[in-house]
């Protein structure tokens, strides 16, 4: 699911994607995705792709905190945290600092549809 749903944040442009494994951080949940969007539309829309893409595989948020300002969302699936940002508010809250012993998860965009045409 953190997989899919960093998929999702990265179709619609969502920035400095990350993926930390917290499963032995916290005992609540597994995974954090992080990502940063432009400004509070985007923000928005990148939350609301996750939730459009998890929806798909049969998840629906417990809760979504912050679409009203849209300055930092939340996303929390049980399992899985999407941690979505405006610039300033991400480095104000500097998750990745404050985790900074969770691993990161590789994760790989998947190809755009330019670089699946050139590879054919």
């Amino acid at each position: 699911m953190a997989a899919a749903a960093a998929d999702a944040l990265d179709a619609k442009q969502g920035r400095d994607i990350v993926l930390l494994d917290m499963g032995r951080l916290l005992e609540i949940l597994d995974l954090f995705v992080i990502a940063s969007g432009t400004s509070k539309r985007q923000v928005r829309t990148l939350a609301e792709e996750v939730d459009t893409r998890l929806e798909e595989h049969g998840r629906a948020p417990l809760r979504v905190e912050g679409m009203d300002t849209a300055e930092w969302v939340l996303l929390d699936y049980g399992d899985l945290a999407v941690h979505i940002f405006q610039p300033e508010a991400r480095e104000f809250y500097a998750l990745e600092r404050l985790w900074g012993d969770a691993p990161r998860v590789s994760w790989t965009p998947p190809p755009t549809d330019g670089s699946r045409q050139a590879a054919d």
